[in-house]
């Protein structure tokens, strides 16, 4: 039997729906404030306020912080093919400060998917200008969907 490849508009809701589905479960990135601007096949852009108790010790943002963004702009990106995938491996460069107040955006995009595994460019910006951050991240699928029983792409 041939499994039913999703059309562009059934992979975009695929998508949606899985970013909801995890978003309402995903109790760190409500506790930090994340918000889901966009979600698409292998990709995601979310976004952050630095709050005041964001900033470390150089009233920056602290470095965790940001990595915890980007960890979840990957989460998003990578598993929005509602197939259960967690990172193996991840790497994060601060390029610059942020500051508290400044609204951090996330942006991921897949570079490879293959198997089991994917590889994910993250770029952390301050809203419409520098960039703070680049995080790649290594995906491992693992058995189990976001959503039981909904429709998946190949």
């Amino acid at each position: 039997m041939t499994e039913h490849k999703l059309s562009p508009v059934e992979a975009q809701a695929l998508a949606d729906a899985t970013a909801e589905a995890m978003y309402s479960r995903d109790r760190a990135a409500q506790a930090l404030g994340i918000r889901i601007v966009r979600v698409q096949p292998g990709a995601s852009l979310l976004t952050m306020v630095v709050r005041s108790d964001m900033v470390n010790g150089h009233h920056i943002c602290h470095g965790g912080m940001i990595f915890s963004l980007a960890d979840t702009a990957f989460a998003y990106a990578c598993n929005s093919y509602n197939k259960n995938t967690v990172a193996s491996a991840c790497h994060i460069d601060f390029l610059a400060p942020a500051k508290e107040g400044e609204t951090l955006e996330a942006e991921a995009v897949e570079r490879s998917a293959s198997g089991r595994t994917g590889v994910y460019d993250i770029t952390v910006r301050i809203a419409g200008g520098k960039t703070v951050a680049l995080f790649r991240g290594k995906s491992y699928r693992i058995n189990g969907e976001v959503i039981a029983g909904l429709q998946q792409a190949d």
